[in-house]
């Protein structure tokens, strides 16, 4: 899946967290966040923390991978 902005990642949390039938509040608790974060987080607020938003994921089993653009020699 390509995340390209806040909406898309918050539909990726939302779908991750169904997956794994968890409550918002459960995945809340389990990351050790607010449950406020959590739907912001999946409602796609741009100003979410980084930080937290990928301990989220990472409490989902979301994985990143980064591809960078050749560098010029």
């Amino acid at each position: 899946m390509r995340i390209i902005d806040a909406i898309e990642f918050g539909k990726l949390i939302h779908n991750a967290r169904k997956k794994a039938k968890l409550t918002q509040t459960d995945l809340a608790a389990a990351a050790g966040i607010g449950e406020r974060f959590i739907r912001e987080l999946e409602k796609g607020k741009p100003s979410c923390q980084l930080e937290k938003s990928l301990l989220v994921a990472q409490m989902l089993g979301i994985k990143f991978e980064a591809t960078l653009p050749p560098l010029d020699e």
